[in-house]
């Protein structure tokens, strides 16, 4: 597949919206998610499917695997993924806290780095996918075995993340320190999102038959429905219902942005503004904590009220796109040099 897809760009536009309005309800308003309508929900698939469409893109059909074009792609990623995220983590503790040194320890001991652990976890699961891939270039028989393999494994150490009883190797200092337990928790959807691209062909097919999203839609209601209504699996199994939401929604997602990829298009209004936004989510991911404005009175209002669904959406997201503007705004000034555009954002 050499053609870029709009519409991926779109979703993933659309998906760097949701995260911008997560970020907005729970650290600009401050919001308990318990007592929100909306944030529990879009929680099950907003990172979820980030990580798909970094690993559908992450799939090249002709790429040549070995060592050194390896060791090149993987150094190229390390500029990317680091670089930009310790100087914007620098600057977010200079501008949005009091105390640098003891801000930037804490930030470096914790498992999401003040926020800043996407793009080094994205460096986690690019790198285990690259050692993957030189591993999968000697099975000629079964060429993708390695990866579903993989995947699996990653369904599984995710699932023992919920075992406590069983399993307690996450609470080592190391897993915490090296956002490690980011990995273990979205590895699973960027080697999905791989997979996806690897069988195109085969996935659109079942995404077009006439019981698929009947189907998917019912599973989706139906694991909702148990995780926020019923509560019947409980302690251990807890866990299942929501993986398999979480799958299903991100799924939903990609088949309606395939399905109305007209809308998504380059020439259309709606697909134009998503594709900019899909194409500078580093930018703004970078940037978007350092201007989250403080306004813990809407959150109070909403702790208090509990509104409907659709009033926290449309207060979250438009914030958000209040936010996201004035991110492609200062990215777009930072890009006119050379310099900041290599090192800051990976684009030349």
């Amino acid at each position: 597949m050499n053609k870029r897809l709009e519409w991926l760009d779109a979703m993933r536009g659309f998906t760097m919206i949701l995260v911008v309005a997560y970020h907005v309800a729970q650290m600009s308003f401050h919001v308990n998610e318990k007592a929100s309508t909306s944030l529990p929900f879009l929680v099950l698939f907003r990172m979820p499917l980030f990580f798909f469409v970094s690993g559908f893109l992450a799939y090249k059909a002709e790429y040549l695997w070995n060592w050194g074009n390896t060791l090149r792609l993987a150094w190229k990623k390390i500029k990317i993924q680091v670089i930009p995220a310790v100087v914007f983590l620098c600057v977010f503790i200079i501008l949005r806290r009091n105390n640098f040194w003891d801000s930037l320890e804490y930030a470096m001991k914790s498992a999401t780095k003040s926020g800043y652990w996407f793009t080094w976890g994205l460096l986690q699961m690019f790198i285990i996918y690259y050692i993957a891939c030189l591993f999968q270039r000697h099975i000629k028989r079964y060429p993708n075995l390695v990866i579903w393999i993989l995947w699996l494994l990653s369904i599984f150490v995710y699932e023992t993340l919920y075992l406590p009883k069983v399993f307690t190797y996450y609470e080592d200092p190391f897993f915490r320190y090296s956002s490690l337990i980011k990995t273990m928790n979205y590895m699973q959807f960027f080697l999905f999102g791989n997979l996806i691209h690897r069988h195109w062909d085969r996935a659109q097919r079942i995404f077009d038959s006439a019981w698929f999203f009947p189907m998917l839609t019912l599973i989706a209601f139906v694991c909702c429905a148990d995780i926020f209504r019923w509560h019947t699996l409980k302690f251990a199994w807890t866990n299942l219902p929501r993986t398999v939401a979480m799958y299903s929604l991100l799924t939903i997602t990609v088949v309606f942005f395939r399905y109305y990829k007209s809308w998504f298009e380059s020439d259309k209004p709606i697909g134009r503004g998503l594709q900019y936004i899909g194409v500078r989510t580093l930018d703004i991911y970078l940037l978007h904590y350092i201007l989250l404005p403080r306004w813990y009175e809407v959150g109070a209002w909403f702790n208090q009220h509990h509104p409907n669904f659709l009033i926290e959406i449309v207060c979250f997201v438009g914030a958000a796109l209040v936010v996201i503007a004035f991110c492609l705004l200062i990215s777009q000034i930072l890009r006119i040099s050379p310099f900041f555009r290599l090192y800051f954002f990976g684009r030349k």
